[in-house]
């Protein structure tokens, strides 16, 4: 009895899978595929696309405000230059921070926030005045870093005057006035709470040399803007010790005195 042909064993081995198929349908069925997952690709990223930039959804509906205090919401938002319909995605927020920045120098901070799937979110922080300085019939505001960042008609309550009223021989032509002023700064945050609320004038003769003015006709010889806690500290006992004096002297922390009743 004649044993199986070769055809006969390669069907046994291939089972029930039938014949291979050609090399060259292989291929294609791997290219067909291909293209297809290209196709869903594409019209994928097209529907993204779509619904980022131009669909009617993502868009701006609204522009929220939060942390003014001088400064109007509407201000904000003006200067901001954010139209209503802009696709969010298309905000940059780094040049939105800049701009308002740039044109309400009264901002010490900006945090511009996206709020989907139709808002945009504008979080200031106004700086707050340390000092004010005259400017004919008004007032330069000064912040914690001395930048004058305002002008303003009426003086803010609670805010001293600074005068820098240097002898000719000294002050800004050796320092230069915004030396001078971040000095005046550095001492109008270091004066101890109680006397600050009572300080009218901070006044500048030179770098080393700065007193304070208080309500009640009262002053203090501060001298420069150098260990201002120690100073402070010395001040509040000698307040303390001698409550009817009318004069202080602190510019040496270690050595302090007080005179007048």
């Amino acid at each position: 009895m004649a044993g199986p042909t070769t055809a006969d064993r390669g069907r046994r081995r291939q089972g029930e899978s039938g014949p291979p198929l050609p090399p060259r349908r292989g291929r294609l069925r791997r290219l067909r595929m291909l293209i297809i997952l290209l196709l869903v690709a594409v019209l994928a990223s097209g529907g993204v696309i779509w619904l980022l930039y131009g669909s009617p959804w993502l868009r701006v509906q609204r522009i929220s405000v939060s942390g003014t205090r001088v400064l109007t919401p509407a201000q904000v938002r003006e200067a901001a230059g954010v139209r209503l319909g802009t696709p969010l995605i298309s905000l940059d927020t780094d040049v939105i921070g800049a701009r308002l920045r740039r044109k309400l120098p009264r901002l010490d901070a900006v945090d511009v926030v996206r709020s989907w799937p139709h808002g945009i979110g504008l979080n200031v922080t106004e700086r707050t005045p340390v000092l004010l300085i005259r400017n004919g019939a008004k007032f330069d505001e000064v912040d914690r870093e001395g930048v004058r960042f305002a002008t303003v008609a009426q003086a803010p309550k609670g805010v001293p005057a600074l005068e820098l009223a240097p002898p000719p021989s000294a002050g800004p032509r050796r320092f230069g006035t915004d030396r001078l002023v971040r000095e005046a700064v550095r001492v109008a945050q270091a004066v101890p709470a109680a006397v600050a609320r009572d300080t009218r004038t901070v006044k500048v003769r030179t770098y080393d040399s700065i007193s304070l003015e208080l309500g009640d006709g009262r002053d203090v010889l501060w001298g420069s803007g150098e260990k201002g806690r120690a100073k402070a500290v010395t001040l509040t006992a000698l307040m303390k010790a001698a409550p009817h004096a009318r004069h202080f002297d602190v510019s040496v922390p270690t050595a302090p005195a007080s005179s007048g009743s």
